[in-house]
């Protein structure tokens, strides 16, 4: 199931699920419709929400202040928007990330 996008004025929203405390911060892949990702950071004063941002600005090329997490702060089950990137664009970028 790929990931679900959700376009809006504001930029393009998806669902990821956060592992933190990892041994090093990466992409998992996908689950459900969600991107999986693993930070070596703890969720301890948004430490962990922090890295989130920067790995996927990072993994997406995208400035970090493009990339923000607008649900679930507290929750390793996320909502993230992406400011400046279409849709298809974010898609594709999705896509080459997530090649075996």
């Amino acid at each position: 199931m790929p990931i679900h996008l959700t376009p809006s004025a504001a930029g393009v929203t998806l669902k990821i699920k956060v592992v933190p405390g990892a041994s090093r911060d990466r992409i998992v892949g996908i689950l459900g419709d969600a991107l999986k990702v693993a930070v070596s950071k703890a969720p301890e004063g948004g430490a962990a929400n922090r890295a989130v941002v920067k790995l996927l600005a990072g993994a997406l090329n995208v400035a970090a202040k493009q990339v923000e997490i607008v649900k679930g702060q507290t929750n390793p089950r996320k909502e993230v928007l992406v400011r400046g990137v279409a849709p298809d664009e974010l898609q594709t970028r999705l896509a080459a990330l997530l090649k075996p």
